[in-house]
């Protein structure tokens, strides 16, 4: 399904009109308003894919001036991807350019626009939850599930890449600062995730890919107790078996498939675009080409040398669908824009590059097996654990590798990243996957010095607070330790 913007023009009408006071609590102009529209199981719903219109963002053909443009995950690969060792952009210009040389300031747009999006999801979020008793009685605990799977995967990335943040529950008042503005410690921000998660596992099945469903939660709270200082590793092992006893996925034969048949069996949960529609299209698949060019920005995530490396030794029948080497720059074609012929000279890149259609995958299938041999690793060095290497052997046999002269007696935590990287390229895990396993800044003091990126530390593991909400907070909101 793809989210349909007309039917919740409405809500979007009243959440963005004061949007230039608060972004994250942009209140609407009375409750009164909104107690009218919030009257039916109907508006409750509307209310739902609007948080999930959030999520999609703006894309740059609905919306060309970037400054809280509200881009959502659109933005996504630069704050995660740029900012690991798999890709850099073409260009050393531009606001864009400074993430991968670990430059980004507290006024850097594009950061402060994801920043501002994953607040504007959690607050449709809360302000649905207000009006959850308007819905069907059989209805209410399955929407505020939905809307609990959506703020916890707001928050997740916003204390992964910015630590310690507010946490936000309800709408608060427009004067409330201490709660809109009041840095609230990790492990705080975890327990809410992970209760939200937990409800909605609860309370939902497996029947969207578009939308939260069972095995979404299942998989990224598994992701999260992996993750959390805690690293509960028991319970991430037993949800990821959960899901693999659910039957409910499956490996797509063909890894091509998994991002050029929407909506396949390997996809858990997914964010919909689709090609030529201005409203619902993304850019990002025009803005990765940069030898022919095809975007307004060009070249924002071109392969680094070492990736390239990474597949040459392990990627297999992996490496046609994920990138292509063109004159001047190897490029990403995981997510090519409908219509794209490579195999002239020079490519086209179909009649409307800009608007794409290329979902974006927030969890699949591959991720979880994996995510089960990390987890019965349990941060050890290695493991020789018969159920933990069959996982890891699924996703290599599917990318051509001999399920049984490939087999290894045992497998490492670097054998897990390893994979990880070349499984999951440009699908903005590499990031998080060297934080997850404590390697981020060995890994990138080290890439950092080879590129002779002279301006990375530790502390540039996490963003800078945007400038601007430290100024709409009148100080209160505080700026993370290395940043001006």
């Amino acid at each position: 399904m793809k989210y349909t913007k007309y039917i919740v023009l409405v809500v979007i009408g009243l959440l963005f009109h004061s949007c230039d006071d608060e972004f994250l609590n942009p209140l609407p102009d009375s409750a009164i308003v909104l107690d009218a529209f919030f009257a039916s199981d109907a508006d409750v719903l509307a209310g739902i894919i609007g948080i999930y219109d959030a999520l999609q963002g703006t894309s740059v053909s609905a919306q060309t001036n970037s400054a809280r443009a509200n881009r959502g995950v659109q933005f996504e690969f630069m704050v995660t991807e740029l900012r690991s060792d798999n890709t850099r952009t073409a260009t050393l210009e531009g606001s864009r350019a400074d993430f991968h040389r670990y430059r980004t300031d507290p006024d850097n747009v594009q950061s402060e626009d994801y920043y501002q999006s994953m607040y504007e999801i959690i607050f449709r979020v809360n302000n649905i939850l207000n009006y959850i008793e308007v819905a069907d009685e059989r209805n209410r605990a399955t929407y505020a599930a939905e809307a609990k799977f959506l703020r916890a995967y707001a928050y997740f990335n916003l204390v992964r890449l910015y630590g310690d943040v507010p946490l936000l529950t309800t709408v608060a008042a427009p004067a409330d600062n201490e709660l809109l503005f009041t840095r609230v410690a990790s492990a705080s921000i975890y327990e809410q995730i992970i209760a939200d998660l937990q409800e909605a596992i609860d309370n939902l099945d497996n029947s969207f890919k578009a939308r939260a469903s069972k095995g979404a939660a299942q998989g990224l709270l598994a992701k999260v107790y992996l993750t959390e200082g805690g690293r509960n590793y028991s319970a991430a092992q037993q949800l990821c078996e959960d899901i693999i006893a659910s039957e409910a996925f499956a490996l797509e034969a063909d890894f091509h498939d998994v991002f050029y048949t929407e909506m396949n069996d390997e996809v858990m949960f997914v964010v919909p675009f689709s090609a030529g529609v201005v409203f619902e299209s993304q850019g990002y698949s025009a803005e990765f080409t940069a030898t022919y060019r095809q975007g307004r920005q060009d070249g924002l995530n071109i392969l680094n040398d070492n990736l390239v490396a990474a597949f040459n030794a392990r990627g297999g029948n992996r490496n046609s669908t994920s990138f292509i080497t063109l004159p001047r720059f190897t490029e990403i074609a995981k997510f090519l824009p409908e219509g794209t012929d490579l195999s002239i000279s020079p490519p086209t890149y179909g009649a409307t590059p800009q608007q794409a259609g290329n979902d974006f995958i927030v969890l699949r299938y591959a991720d979880v097996l994996l995510m089960h041999a990390e987890a019965v690793l349990a941060g050890g060095g290695q493991t020789a654990n018969t159920a933990a290497i069959d996982s890891y052997m699924k996703v290599r046999a599917r990318a051509g590798f001999d399920p049984v002269a490939d087999r290894p007696t045992s497998i490492s935590k670097q054998d897990l990243l390893d994979e990880r990287r070349v499984e999951l390229a440009f699908e903005n895990q590499r990031f998080f996957d060297l934080q997850r396993f404590g390697v981020a800044d060995e890994v990138l003091s080290a890439h950092a010095a080879e590129m002779g990126y002279s301006e990375y530390n530790a502390r540039k593991l996490l963003l800078p607070i945007p400038n601007r909400e430290i100024n709409l907070s009148d100080g209160l909101l505080t700026q993370n330790p290395g940043y001006n």
